[in-house]
């Protein structure tokens, strides 16, 4: 039992220290975690998930090239115009455009270019930037469970079908999307009337106090209106919403995918199938001499949904690099790619230090947790939560986790529907979206308090994880 304990801190240690240090740093201090398990423990490594990563990578390179295509800015500029045509909602109407730019992209990084446009409009308007721009940075992130091509719904359905829930991502984000906006929307009800207006805040008068002071919070206007949109760059969002779409209706209608012939083994103790169509028992064939401990036959077997999404992703890619002038360089350069695979080495890293330890001790993982969460199945959101504020990874909770929740017997249906619990970093305020949102804020009313946890991000973060995750739960158990 010490050993295990020992174990167990090393790899919080390791969670610790990667997300101290951020950015790459999750995955490579992972894996220091994972040498000293297998080298010094004696542990037998675990599989790092490799499925889930390719896809990964084929979504950050379709989202990296639409970027460099200057087919994101066509995006945003759309969004622009709809928070500056309504700037009396803006505490509703930003974080419900964040939370759907997400949906269409993947990643929760696009709000970096929408943030800005939404500190300037508050501003303009009298209305406390904290208010839309906290909820805003909350929805661009639950968001990632919603979207179609995000690592944390993709990791979802991939291993909830090697665990015997077959549940397709159309069918997820039919659950997850309803459920989050609920939560968005409650928070920022919320929100609508926390602190001070700009007028009655003694902090906010005192920064605009001087020339200077107010230069800088009115004088700056952040605006991609004036920016011409490309035919091209149009073009390129049309093949991203059709690649979309397209995995989406495949997802749908599998039996329309194409299928090829493979080996298959059968067992030597089980009736045998020949291609004359007659079957013959293991009886009959000893009789006639011929005695198997196994066969193979060719059966035909339907291309795994993974690899069609791997392969209609990296399509459109090409597409938007053949047709749209999207520069590859440009795409490796842009924040969307790197923050994409900065997130596939977290959860390289991550999910295989994980894997390792929890197949090394499943049965004592069983033996402490078993009881409790067959009685209390709700439990394993709190798991999914206090994990995701150690890692930062909504994907690599999904892959972490999932598989030990599978092996304590919960039923797929009611991890489902506590996904939204997968999202718990905004507890601790040092991920770069909330982060960089209180950089952007002028007004200086989204901050980090003297606390720490005393942020700007919290109570929303709570609101909407919460009502996320009920209302989640509810349709899951409904629908499944």
């Amino acid at each position: 039992m010490l050993i295990t304990i020992i174990e167990l801190l090393v790899v919080l240690l390791a969670l610790y220290l990667g997300s101290r240090y951020g950015s790459l740093a999750l995955g490579a201090i992972a894996g220091f975690g994972l040498a000293f398990l297998v080298f010094d423990h004696g542990l037998e490594p675990g599989t790092p998930p490799t499925d889930v990563i390719y896809i990964i990578v084929a979504a950050v390179t379709c989202a990296g090239v639409l970027q460099a295509s200057g087919g994101m800015d066509w995006l945003i500029q759309l969004a622009e115009k709809l928070l500056r045509r309504h700037p009396q909602h803006i505490t509703f109407l930003a974080p419900i455009t964040t939370f759907f730019l997400t949906v269409l992209v993947g990643t929760g990084h696009v709000m970096y270019t929408i943030m800005p446009i939404i500190t300037d409009v508050s501003i303009k308007k009298g209305i406390r930037p904290e208010r839309p721009c906290a909820i805003a940075s909350v929805a661009s992130m639950i968001a990632i469970i919603c979207s179609p091509i995000s690592a944390a719904v993709i990791a979802f359905s991939a291993i909830s079908a090697a665990n015997g829930f077959h549940i397709t991502i159309p069918q997820i984000v039919m659950v997850t999307i309803p459920s989050c906006l609920v939560g968005v929307i409650v928070a920022a009800a919320w929100s609508s009337r926390r602190g001070l207006d700009l007028d009655k805040d003694p902090e906010f008068q005192k920064r605009i106090a001087t020339p200077e002071g107010r230069e800088y919070v009115f004088g700056n206007t952040n605006t991609l209106l004036t920016k011409e949109i490309s035919s091209k760059a149009k073009r390129a969002v049309y093949i991203f919403l059709a690649a979309i779409v397209l995995i989406i209706v495949l997802a749908l209608s599998q039996k329309i995918l194409p299928a090829y012939e493979t080996v298959k083994a059968i067992d030597g103790a089980k009736d045998v199938l020949l291609p004359t169509g007659k079957t013959v028992s293991p009886e009959q064939l000893a009789k006639a001499g011929i005695v198997m401990a196994g066969v193979t036959v060719k059966a035909p077997v339907t291309i795994k949904m993974y690899l069609v999404i791997q392969i209609i992703l990296i399509t459109a890619a090409a597409f938007m690099i053949i047709f749209c002038g999207a520069k590859p360089k440009s795409a490796v350069a842009g924040n969307v790619w790197q923050s994409g695979m900065v997130a596939v080495v977290a959860i390289y890293g991550i999910a295989w230090l994980a894997n390792t330890f929890f197949g090394a001790h499943m049965d004592s993982i069983k033996e402490l947790l078993g009881t409790m969460v067959s009685e209390y199945r709700w439990t394993i959101a709190l798991m999914f939560f206090i994990f995701s504020v150690l890692i930062n990874s909504q994907g690599a909770v999904v892959v972490s986790l999932l598989p030990v929740a599978y092996a304590l017997g919960i039923p797929g249906w009611v991890l489902l529907g506590v996904l939204p619990c997968a999202y718990g970093y905004f507890f601790i305020p040092n991920y770069p979206t909330d982060i960089a949102t209180v950089n952007m804020d002028r007004s200086g009313t989204t901050k980090i308090g003297k606390y720490v946890l005393n942020h700007s991000f919290m109570v929303p973060g709570l609101i909407c994880v919460v009502v996320s995750t009920l209302v989640c739960y509810l349709l899951s158990s409904i629908i499944f």
